[in-house]
């Protein structure tokens, strides 16, 4: 989380600094300006999070092929170390009800299918985030729209990359260690 407010605030800050040296518009518009699009941007995400949460799981299943992370992808998150960097990103799926943040129980399938349809749903919910976040630009008029709007609506994409990748990284862990516990306790049925 303190690496994300660091990152909006040190954003909003070149973006002021930037917009008041060069007079786009006076200081303190250029100030509500940067507070507005990056309020609008929290506001955005955070309806569409509490939009997706409200559908059903049904629709973010194990083997619904819309979220399958393919072996290339696997391989580009490998070679980007999402693994070294990934428990750094700021994860609010506790808002809604399942923190993905820790494990919990490893030995329980249906809490490992809960917890995969949980990173699918923030799989939609952030890549949603990446187009709407650009809707500030609608809110400003003139050049503050690119001066302005856009870098605070590049800086909330680039924020919403990072956890998309993060899920896709461990969804396949996830369907492993499930496929596991499945094929374990057909055995023990068949037994």
């Amino acid at each position: 989380m303190k690496l994300y407010l660091t990152t909006i605030g040190i954003a909003m800050a070149i973006t002021s600094v930037f917009n008041i040296l060069f007079e786009t518009a006076s200081w303190y518009y250029i100030i509500l300006a940067v507070i507005w699009c990056t309020a609008l941007q929290f506001g955005l995400d955070g309806s569409i999070a509490i939009l997706i949460n409200k559908m059903p799981d049904k629709w973010f299943g194990v083997d619904n092929r819309l979220y399958h992370v393919t072996q290339a992808e696997q391989k580009l998150y490998k070679k980007l170390k999402v693994r070294l960097w990934k428990d750094k990103v700021w994860e609010l799926g506790g808002l809604g009800g399942f923190s993905k943040k820790h494990f919990k129980d490893a030995t329980n399938p249906m809490y490992i299918e809960k917890f995969i349809i949980e990173c699918n749903k923030g799989v939609l919910t952030h890549r949603l985030s990446y187009p709407v976040g650009f809707l500030a630009m609608l809110t400003l008029p003139n050049i503050c729209a690119l001066t302005i709007a856009l870098p605070i609506s590049i800086v909330n994409l680039y924020l919403n990359i990072l956890p998309t990748l993060a899920l896709r990284y461990n969804t396949p862990k996830l369907q492993f260690i499930l496929k596991k516990m499945k094929q374990k306790n057909k055995a023990k049925v068949s037994v």
